[in-house]
């Protein structure tokens, strides 16, 4: 009786013992393609960001070099660039990243709240209510009430002209001030 070729690995020594942690286990071809462009995808949320928003990033020298590069390069060159970029992220631990980027990014929807509720107030103040200026002295108390009613006023105006808004602009950027230094 000869041995079949599958009787015959059933002799190779230490082969008794099956690892059931050991299972291969098997990922698509479309999978992995998806991976790749999701990690391209966070590559250009990267270059997109400015130099002082990079900085609270933690990169290293290599990928920081491919990052400020692609920032620099325009049309064709960036999309090869991009793809590099990609490709050195598949090589390294992308959650630190994405924490980096969702906390900047949180940052700035907050921001966009704030900003908000300004322009609401402003509106509110222009409208003719002085109740919303006796609010922005009550939050800010270090706030000059005459330069205020004196926006206010000339904001009216320009609205009732229709003029351009060039003191309901003033009235933000004072507010928004206030706020800045406040914090």
């Amino acid at each position: 009786m000869t041995k079949q070729p599958e009787d015959w690995l059933d002799d190779v020594p230490g082969d008794d013992i099956e690892d059931e942690d050991d299972e291969i286990i098997w990922v698509s071809k479309s999978e992995i393609k998806r991976d790749a462009e999701e990690l391209k995808k966070l590559g250009a949320e990267l270059v997109d960001l400015g130099k002082n928003a990079l900085d609270k990033i933690p990169l290293d020298a290599d990928l920081r070099a491919a990052i400020e590069l692609a920032q620099r390069i325009k049309m064709e060159g960036r999309r090869r660039q991009l793809q590099l970029i990609g490709k050195m992220l598949r090589q390294r631990d992308v959650e630190p990243f994405r924490q980096a980027l969702d906390k900047l990014k949180n940052r700035h929807n907050q921001q966009v709240v704030v900003f908000h509720k300004l322009e609401q107030l402003r509106d509110r103040m222009v409208d003719g209510s002085d109740e919303a200026i006796e609010e922005v002295m009550n939050l800010w108390p270090d706030a000059d009430r005459q330069q205020l009613r004196s926006l206010v006023r000339n904001a009216r105006k320009e609205k009732a002209g229709n003029k351009p808004p060039k003191s309901s602009r003033q009235i933000f950027q004072y507010l928004r001030e206030l706020t800045e230094n406040q914090d």
